[in-house]
């Protein structure tokens, strides 16, 4: 199936294999940069357009300017949200300057490489305790036993939520980026209603909310050496998020910080699982190709798919005029592959470099903050994937994830792996 039969707004075109799309957005980028498409609405019932941004150069230079391409109108969506939702779900990601900059400023401070040296140490401590819950058993889901965990519990140390709340945010985080999905909504045997879908986000929002602004309250009283600490507090004089400002962020870190890494792990497996050459060279080199071989991993799967941007006043990009309030759809996956960048661009190559991809988003304002710590994320996870569990393999297709619309994060739900077990090295 093509998309002679399918458009990129239909949910179906979603459910396919990675490579299926990706060859379907190659067809579209050789048409030009921008193809016209739409999608339901599934809070209105009606049909919204939009421009999906395909190419490389184009997607990079409207990441460059938001002044033209904001991102404060509307949505991170391709739909309109209600502007209560957008405060809920955006933080400072649906934000334009001053708010943005305001914002945005002050969690970097945070996540300079100075600051969250004791986060990416204690990575590997994390690791080793999820991969220890595993090793025994020789037959997993991978998604299940490491993806999921893995990034969230770092995320929770990092913030100081107990180990107590981590089912309460998995779940949250899980029906706020399932889409719809009704597995990630807890549901079994049914569809989710498009009626539903909203009230499902709000109260997963909800929930992450309150149990942010508990932590918060308290850390104002007590405070530690974790980063909600270091938000409400501002011992320097520094300016600190406002008390309604800490839960969007934490939504925000909890979904983007969990989810990303979680999809990259989980295609990373299975693309190495498609390519045991390009295993086998990193196996093989562990310190010299990890650096090379993440970013690889976060190109071709490019685990978030879209971002939106919408023009400001009318203008002209590579010879197309558009209109103020015209909503470009960019396709991170798609410029990834984009031929005037990358050589032999559908090849997996665990060596490629220079590697300039965009899959931490393209360069501007927007680019991930926690781009640094995913990197660590995945070099920790596959470096001891390799070592502790070192014939692991892929069992089974990988599940994907069963979206209403475009998901966000283009999720694996599962994936069936098989090791020799082996026993644990944490602490008992």
């Amino acid at each position: 199936m093509s998309t002679a039969d399918l458009t990129i707004g239909d949910s179906a075109f979603w459910r396919r294999p990675l490579q299926a799309r990706m060859d379907d957005f190659a067809a579209l980028r050789a048409q030009g940069p921008f193809t016209r498409s739409e999608i339901p609405n599934l809070m209105t019932g009606e049909v919204d357009e939009f421009y999906a941004v395909t190419s490389y150069a184009e997607l990079v230079e409207i990441s460059r300017h938001p002044q033209d391409f904001c991102s404060g109108r509307g949505s991170t969506n391709i739909s309109d949200m209600p502007p209560e939702a957008l405060e809920f779900f955006g933080s400072f990601i649906a934000m334009d300057d001053p708010r943005h900059a305001r914002q945005r400023g002050i969690v970097a401070r945070s996540f300079t490489p100075r600051k969250l040296q004791g986060v990416l140490d204690s990575v590997e401590t994390i690791c080793t305790e999820v991969i220890d819950d595993m090793c025994e058993q020789g037959e997993v889901d991978l998604v299940e036993a490491l993806s999921q965990p893995f990034p969230l519990l770092v995320i929770c140390d990092m913030m100081g939520i107990p180990r107590s709340e981590f089912d309460t945010v998995l779940r949250a985080t899980n029906v706020i980026l399932g889409g719809g999905d009704p597995e990630m909504m807890g549901l079994t045997g049914s569809k989710m209603e498009p009626a539903d879908l909203m009230g499902a986000f709000f109260g997963a929002g909800m929930e992450l909310i309150g149990l942010m602004n508990e932590l918060a309250d308290f850390r104002r009283k007590n405070p530690t050496d974790d980063l909600t600490s270091a938000l409400v507090h501002n011992e320097l004089g520094e300016d600190m998020l406002a008390p309604d400002e800490i839960g969007p962020f934490f939504i925000l870190l909890a979904v983007a910080g969990n989810d990303t890494t979680r999809t990259a792990l989980s295609h990373g497996m299975h693309l190495l699982s498609q390519n045991p050459d390009q295993r086998r060279a990193w196996q093989d080199d562990l310190d010299g190709i990890t650096p090379t071989a993440v970013d690889e991993i976060v190109r071709v799967a490019s685990p978030v798919t879209f971002m939106r941007r919408t023009v400001t006043h009318d203008l002209t990009l590579s010879g197309h005029d558009f209109s103020d309030g015209d909503k470009m759809i960019l396709f991170y996956g798609a410029a990834n592959r984009d031929p005037l960048v990358f050589d032999d661009p559908d090849r997996f190559d665990v060596r490629r470099d220079p590697n300039p991809h965009v899959g931490f988003g393209g360069p501007g304002p927007h680019f991930c903050l926690g781009a640094h710590l995913a990197r660590r994320e995945l070099s920790v996870a596959f470096r001891q994937l390799f070592t502790r569990l070192p014939d692991i393999e892929v069992v089974g297709e990988p599940v994907l994830l069963d979206a209403m619309g475009v998901p966000l994060v283009g999720g694996i739900k599962r994936l069936p792996v098989r090791f020799t077990p082996t026993g644990r090295v944490g602490a008992a």
